[in-house]
């Protein structure tokens, strides 16, 4: 006679967030690693895990424990710091457990360099492209929203010191009010060129490829406008969709990103109608903060208009890019 336990189906295993593995296994080896082999150190000594991979941004699953996904954190140090006890610091992580909860270190890909000890300006440079915090506007434009995404997602469990924080409130909040502008007004007008012009004419060409080449250009920018009229940086291309649901006052257009492949292959004429929708909506938003006046139903002439507010002449003389 079978007994009613061994008939019950087996029990799903919780998918642990990599955040919340990487905090708990702080918690329970690195802070105490610290308290007790670096004393004098651990008020200056700021932790968490920030960088590459989907588990910094939260956006991990059961999927995901193929790579980038085990126990394991960030320890970043001053430069000075970091020439006193960086060698010693490492080797003390290093002896920390490679299994934590059922759950063995993953091979590691580029995430490999954003675990363990490193100086706070070279987690910022090696993300920034050689920066830490933009001096000019050029560096504020031309450095990708993605590596800005990178360098300030996850989490900081402790900085006490304080250093690691002020360059990431630096890097959330410091964005010039004319390069916003001018990265806004570059999103209008690809999102004019890509979804309100070129979708429609290539289904009339039959180049049925072109089309959905052109509705992905304009899904990836309407997602990417959305991070940054919410204030957040939009992250790599994979994710900037699922970011842009996020932002609650937006969480409708994003919905309807979600239907465009399939309205395209299904019925092209809906999908345009739903890019003519998601077009209004961003004029409507336009108006609202005094970006533009009505101007009619094309984006074009908004991105113009948006660009025309700008107060730097070289940024504002600076033409509008598309890709």
């Amino acid at each position: 006679r079978q007994s009613a336990v061994s008939s019950s189906p087996p029990r799903q295993r919780r998918y642990m967030k990599g955040l919340e593995l990487s905090r708990r296994f702080y918690e329970e080896f690195g802070a105490p690693m610290i308290a007790e082999q670096f004393p004098e150190y651990r008020d200056r000594i700021a932790v968490g895990l920030v960088g590459h991979g989907s588990e910094c941004f939260g956006y991990d699953d059961d999927i995901s424990r193929d790579h980038d996904y085990g126990p394991g954190f960030c320890m970043f140090l001053t430069d000075e710091d970091e020439q006193k006890i960086g060698f010693r610091l490492f080797r003390a992580y290093s002896k920390l457990p490679h299994e934590y909860l059922g759950v063995s270190q993953s091979k590691r890909s580029a995430a490999e360099e954003c675990r363990g000890v490193m100086r706070i300006s070279d987690f910022y440079r090696n993300t920034l492209g050689g920066i830490i915090i933009p001096e000019r506007w050029q560096e504020w434009y031309f450095t990708p929203a993605a590596a800005f995404a990178e360098a300030t997602n996850g989490a900081v469990f402790t900085d006490p010191l304080g250093e690691f924080t002020r360059i990431r409130e630096a890097l959330l909040h410091g964005m010039p009010e004319d390069v916003r502008l001018k990265r806004l007004a570059s999103h209008l007008l690809a999102l004019a060129q890509y979804g309100q012009y070129n979708f429609g004419r290539c289904i009339d060409h039959g180049e049925k490829a072109a089309a959905m080449i052109s509705l992905s250009r304009f899904s990836e920018r309407y997602a990417s406008l959305i991070c940054l009229v919410s204030g957040r940086w939009a992250p790599y291309y994979k994710w900037t969709a699922r970011a842009a649901r996020e932002q609650r006052e937006w969480a409708l257009e994003a919905s309807l990103l979600d239907e465009l492949p399939t309205l395209a292959v299904n019925d092209a004429r809906s999908c345009f109608e739903c890019i003519e929708q998601l077009s209004s909506t961003v004029i409507d938003w336009l108006v609202e903060q005094n970006l533009a006046p009505q101007l009619g139903d094309y984006l074009e002439p908004y991105a113009y208009a948006v660009n025309d507010n700008i107060k730097t002449e070289q940024i504002r003389n600076m033409p509008l890019g598309t890709d």
